[in-house]
């Protein structure tokens, strides 16, 4: 389906399919271009529901609540790529869904997500399905006695992952049992000097545009830091680049995309994961460009021209998880930061409350670029 910026713009309204932060962050992108957003999500009092116009309090596949948003929104968008398959689908049929459900349902898998990948001739690390033991046994001979066990869906912030090193019977089964004997993947261990993100997107145009490559630092497998300039050169950052627009032209992408790769000692890189949608390491860009991830995102989905993804700062963005929300107050009184709260009523020690932003100068050389 085509359709232009003139069919949308008239009483525009956006349907958000989770109610977290990202979709609060694209709620507050959208209402900069008069736009309003309903948010369906389980979950009360959720982060989005705070500054949309609408809150559809129920279930992902609660048929009636779809036909409600399908009824009162122009084009739809999702903040997590858990969304149930079944649901993408029946929408697409109906409206406008934007990142497909074809993306999803691969990125939903991490095998099928691999295999992608790979078909593409896009270079992953090492790994093997896990169907039971003697296929975990089987590949764990394959690489060698380790690797990282993961379940291939609904893993994230290091969850549902266990590191094996030439573990015994009994540490087989165990790990096994702790993972509920789901589907897996058994990943090759990845001796990578650096973690870097591409932040990039295209619109139904297929005007695509890039953000520079960021950084990533982790602590307890959950994003503890971004930062930019990254350490990877010019050209590796153009190479990523060019794997990101590969992807987004082989599935007619519409939307946010961010790809995790390994900067391996040789130069080389591998791909580690795809989000399609924005992401946590792309906050950064809502202080330190001229466009932030979100507007961005909002200007896609409603096939608006691309924004200006011009870097004016070198900065980082540091995650505020519930152990060190308190440390907000003093990131008020720093020159050079910014503090943006998620207004989430539950805190957990490892739930993400809110980040926070520190320009630490004037933007030095970067590769970032639009088509």
């Amino acid at each position: 389906m085509s359709y232009s910026f003139e069919d949308l713009y008239s009483d525009k309204t956006i349907g958000l399919l989770g109610g977290g932060q990202l979709a609060r962050m694209l709620g507050l992108a959208a209402a900069e271009f008069g736009f309003k957003t309903v948010v369906l999500s389980p979950e009360i009092d959720c982060p989005a529901s705070q500054i949309s116009m609408e809150h559809i309090l129920a279930s992902y596949e609660d048929q009636a609540a779809l036909t409600h948003l399908l009824s009162v929104c122009n084009v739809i968008t999702y903040e997590f790529e858990h969304l149930p398959l079944q649901t993408a689908e029946y929408i697409e049929q109906k409206s406008y869904l934007y990142p497909s459900s074809e993306i999803l349902k691969i990125s939903q898998d991490r095998v099928l997500e691999k295999k992608f990948l790979n078909d593409h001739g896009i270079r992953t690390a090492k790994w093997y399905a896990v169907h039971d033991r003697n296929s975990l046994i089987e590949g764990l001979s394959a690489l060698g006695g380790s690797g990282l066990l993961k379940t291939r869906c609904f893993g994230y912030d290091g969850k549902h992952q266990i590191g094996l090193h030439h573990p015994s019977e009994e540490i087989i089964d165990k790990a096994l049992i702790a993972l509920d004997h789901q589907p897996l993947i058994l990943e090759e261990i990845v001796p990578f000097l650096f973690e870097i993100s591409v932040i990039s997107a295209s619109n139904p145009q297929k005007e695509h545009a890039f953000y520079d490559c960021c950084e990533n630092q982790h602590k307890s497998g959950i994003l503890y830091k971004t930062f930019v300039p990254s350490h990877a050169s010019p050209l590796l950052q153009k190479t990523a680049q060019e794997i990101n627009a590969q992807i987004m032209d082989i599935l007619d992408y519409v939307g946010v995309l961010c790809v995790e790769f390994f900067v391996l000692a040789d130069g080389s890189l591998l791909v580690n994961e795809l989000a399609p949608r924005v992401h946590n390491s792309g906050h950064w860009t809502q202080k330190a460009c001229i466009t932030s991830q979100f507007e961005q995102h909002i200007r896609a989905i409603c096939a608006l021209p691309l924004g200006d993804t011009s870097r004016h700062s070198n900065c980082e963005m540091t995650n505020l998880l519930g152990m060190n929300l308190k440390d907000y107050q003093n990131f008020l009184q720093q020159q050079s930061t910014s503090v943006h709260l998620y207004g989430k009523t539950l805190v957990e020690p490892k739930r993400k409350m809110g980040h926070v932003i520190q320009l630490t100068g004037p933007a030095t050389k970067s590769s970032q670029a639009k088509e």
